[in-house]
């Protein structure tokens, strides 16, 4: 039965809230030692960090991939299918730098999937994987069965990400609440180039390129005072 196109909206925004129990606010990839090390002290140049990893990781990387995952569960689940699915996931995860950023990887698409089967979603994909579930074939998964089309799951993953950052960023750098508005408005300026620089990713070309944030999120790992897990 098709579902009404107000609803699967509704379903978008119930897919990528905060409150869906991820525990996507309880990563900060990266950005608390920045902030610890001094390289992220102020509204600028918490700007400057969050559309570097925008156009540098998710526009080339988590982008691409999702587009591949979205119409690899478009159709019947084939081997073929299958072994698109794991090729991208190893590439995936072998794109996450550090100890802590595979962890939040695996954790989040571990307890996404466990969240769509309570769900009653058919998670036949996830089962003939023979890689970790990860967050973006979850959320594929989620999509079809709520006829949320690429488009608006683009969108809506580019927000999520955003707002958990931003987030992040309030309790870290530290900013008031007002400062947060104002990179949430500064950041999504640049999505609409990020969706397109997503588009011209060839497949040769699908990767990641953040060395600070690399650095940032192996350093967190013995960081002395932490908040956040990643």
């Amino acid at each position: 039965m098709a579902l009404d196109k107000n609803l699967a909206c509704y379903r978008l925004f119930q897919l990528f809230s905060p409150s869906l129990p991820i525990g996507g606010f309880t990563y900060s990839q990266g950005l608390e030692y920045a902030v610890e090390a001094g390289w992220v002290r102020n509204r600028q140049e918490f700007e400057s960090w969050l559309m570097n990893v925008v156009m540098s990781s998710i526009a080339i990387l988590e982008l691409p991939i999702l587009e591949k995952f979205y119409y690899a569960t478009s159709c019947a689940v084939t081997d073929e299918a299958i072994a698109s699915i794991d090729h991208w996931s190893e590439l995936l995860y072998a794109s996450r730098e550090s100890k802590e950023l595979r962890a939040e990887e695996v954790q989040r698409g571990k307890a996404l999937n466990t969240l769509l089967r309570q769900l009653n979603m058919d998670m036949t994909v996830v089962d003939k994987m023979t890689q970790s579930p990860n967050q973006l074939i979850g959320m594929c998964i989620a999509a079809h069965h709520w006829q949320i089309n690429l488009e608006q799951l683009t969108e809506g993953y580019l927000w999520s990400w955003l707002e958990n950052m931003v987030t992040a960023g309030v309790k870290l750098v530290p900013l008031g609440q007002t400062d947060g508005q104002r990179v949430l408005l500064s950041v999504t300026e640049c999505f609409p180039d990020a969706i397109a620089r997503a588009k011209r990713t060839e497949e040769w070309m699908i990767s990641s390129f953040t060395p600070s944030l690399a650095l940032a999120s192996s350093l967190h790992e013995t960081q002395y005072t932490r908040l956040f897990r990643s």
